[in-house]
C-alpha cells in the first residue's frame, strides 16, 4: 500500500511539474504577443487553490492532476468589447498564433535541457557496454560477438554508456539490420559486425534491448540469493526468507539467476521442489509459483522475489560530470536524441514495426514515477526528462484536439489566406478526440494487463 502511495505521490510531482512548464510556455508566449489570458489551470475539474494577478489572470490548482490549460481571450466565444478586441488570441496574426501554440511543446523540450544540464552538473552514475557474455543461437552469436568487446557505436553513431547504446538500439526495431563498432576492452583491437535484425523480437515487459538480441552486459549480475520478499507472496507463503540462496530445482543445478526465473515463469501452480543454503544449513521447500497474465495473453508463473547481486566489474562504472558549458552541450544532444527516438517510435507504431501492446498509460508512467523516485534524484531527473520530451513530442502531432492539430490548420491558413472553416474544425477535433481516446484506452488496458 505504501509502495502506491509512494508511486501517486511521485506520478503527481512529475505531471505538476512537467504540465506548469508546459501550459508556462503558452502563457509567457501569449502575454508577450499582448494576449489576455483568462485562466492558467493546473489539473482538471473542481478547482483546490484559486488566486488572481494584477492582470486578471485567474491561477488554478484543479482536482484532477492529469493535465491543464490556458485559458485566453477570444471573441468567437467570449464577449469582447470593441476596445479589447486586441487582446484577442484570434485577432493576432497567424504567426504570433502559432508562436503561442508552439511555446507548449518547446518549453518540455527546454525543461528537458535543463534537466540533463543540472544532472550533468551534478554527476550521472554511467556504464561502459562490455560484454560479458553471447547466448548461443541468438542474434548476436550468428554475428559472431565475442565477450570482452566494447559496443562504442551503433551505424557510425557514438555510444559512450550503456544509457546511450540502449536508446540507438531502440531506434533499430524494425530495420533488416544494423551495424555495430566494438572495441577490445583489453587490447583497443577495433572491428565491424553485421547484425541480422530481419527475424529480431523485442517484449519491453518481458526482456531488456540487449536480452533480445543475446548479450549480456558486465553489470551486476543477479544471484540466486534472495535480497526482497514481496509481503503476501507465493515465496513468502512457502516459507523463503531474505538471505537464501536457491541451489536446486526439481533436482536441477542452478548456476545463473535466469534459470531459476525460467523454471519460475514456465510452471505456475505447479508445485517445485527447492533446495536453499539458509545460513549454511541445506533445507528443502515445496514452492508453488502464483500465476499472471502477459500482456501477450500468455500465462506465466511467479514467486514476488527480488535477487541479490554481485558488484561492478572493474572498469565499466564511472560517474559522467561536465563543467556548466560541457553540461549544457550534453543537454541539448540528448534532448535531440530522445526527441528523434520519440518520433522514431510513433512511426514504427503507425508502421506496425512496434506493436501497440507497449504503449504505456497513466499506471506505468506512475509506477516509473515512484520507482525512479525510489531509487534516486538523478534516476528521477531521468525520468523527468524522457517524460517531458515525449509529452512535447505528443503535442506536436497533428492531430486537431493537440497543439500540432492547431498548428496544421494555422499552417493551412498560411499558405490559403483565410482560417479553415469552423465546420472543418469541429469535425477535426471530433475525429482528433477519437484517435486520442483510443490511444488512451489501449494504453490504459496495457497498463492493467501489466498489473
Amino acid at each position: 500500500m505504501l509502495d502506491v502511495l509512494w508511486s501517486i505521490g511521485a506520478f503527481i510531482v512529475a505531471i505538476g511539474i512537467l504540465v506548469t512548464f508546459h501550459e508556462f510556455g503558452h502563457f509567457w508566449v501569449a502575454r508577450k504577443n499582448g494576449v489576455l489570458v483568462k485562466r492558467f489551470s493546473i489539473g482538471f475539474g473542481k478547482a483546490l487553490f484559486r488566486w488572481r494577478d494584477r492582470q486578471g489572470t485567474e491561477f488554478v490548482v484543479a482536482m484532477i492532476p492529469l493535465g491543464g490549460y490556458v485559458r485566453m481571450l477570444d471573441d468567437r466565444f467570449d464577449p469582447v468589447l470593441p476596445q479589447f478586441k486586441d487582446l484577442a488570441f484570434n485577432q493576432k496574426t497567424v504567426q504570433q498564433r502559432m508562436a503561442i501554440i508552439v511555446a507548449g511543446p518547446m518549453a518540455n523540450f527546454i525543461f528537458a535541457i535543463f534537466v540533463l544540464w543540472l544532472m550533468y552538473m551534478i554527476g550521472v552514475p554511467e556504464a561502459k557496454p562490455v560484454i560479458a557474455e553471447v547466448r548461443s543461437g541468438s542474434i548476436a552469436a550468428s554475428a559472431e560477438l565475442q565477450p570482452d568487446y566494447q559496443i562504442t557505436a551503433v551505424n557510425g553513431r557514438s555510444a559512450a554508456d550503456v544509457r546511450t547504446l540502449n536508446l540507438l538500439l531502440v531506434e533499430q526495431l524494425g530495420r533488416n539490420q544494423m551495424t555495430l563498432q566494438l572495441q577490445h576492452r583489453q587490447s583497443g583491437q577495433l572491428t565491424e559486425r553485421q547484425l541480422d535484425t530481419r527475424q529480431w523480437q523485442f517484449d519491453p515487459d518481458r526482456q531488456t534491448i540487449f536480452d533480445s538480441l543475446g548479450i549480456d552486459l558486465m553489470m551486476p549480475i543477479p544471484l540466486t540469493t534472495l535480497a526482497h520478499i514481496e509481503p503476501g507472496s507465493p515465496a513468502e507463503q512457502a516459507g523463503l526468507q531474505v538471505g537464501d540462496e536457491i541451489t536446486h530445482v526439481d533436482n536441477s543445478s542452478l548456476q545463473h539467476w535466469y534459470q531459476l526465473t525460467e523454471w519460475i515463469q514456465n510452471n505456475p501452480s505447479t508445485p517445485l521442489d527447492m533446495r536453499i543454503l539458509r545460513q549454511g544449513q541445506s533445507l528443502a521447500l515445496t514452492v508453488v509459483p502464483g500465476e499472471r497474465q502477459t500482456a501477450d495473453g500468455f500465462t506465466q508463473g511467479y514467486l514476488g522475489i527480488v535477487p541479490a547481486s554481485s558488484g561492478w566489474p572493474e572498469g565499466i562504472r564511472y560517474t559522467k560530470r561536465h563543467n556548466p558549458l560541457a553540461a549544457l552541450q550534453v543537454g541539448v544532444q540528448q534532448t535531440w536524441q530522445l526527441t528523434r527516438l520519440s518520433f522514431s517510435m510513433i512511426g514504427k507504431f503507425i508502421f506496425g514495426d512496434v506493436s501497440v501492446r507497449h504503449l504505456s498509460g497513466p499506471i506505468s508512467i506512475a509506477q516509473g514515477a515512484g520507482t525512479t523516485a525510489s531509487i534516486g534524484l538523478i534516476a528521477f531527473l531521468t525520468f523527468l526528462a524522457l517524460i517531458s520530451v515525449n509529452l512535447g513530442v505528443i503535442n506536436l502531432l497533428p492531430l486537431p484536439i493537440l497543439d500540432g492539430g492547431h498548428l496544421m490548420y494555422m499552417v493551412v491558413e498560411l499558405i490559403r489566406g483565410k482560417p479553415v472553416s469552423e465546420k472543418a474544425q469541429e469535425i477535426g477535433f471530433r475525429i482528433g478526440a477519437m484517435v486520442l481516446l483510443l490511444l488512451m484506452g489501449i494504453a490504459l488496458l496495457n497498463d492493467i494487463s501489466r498489473l
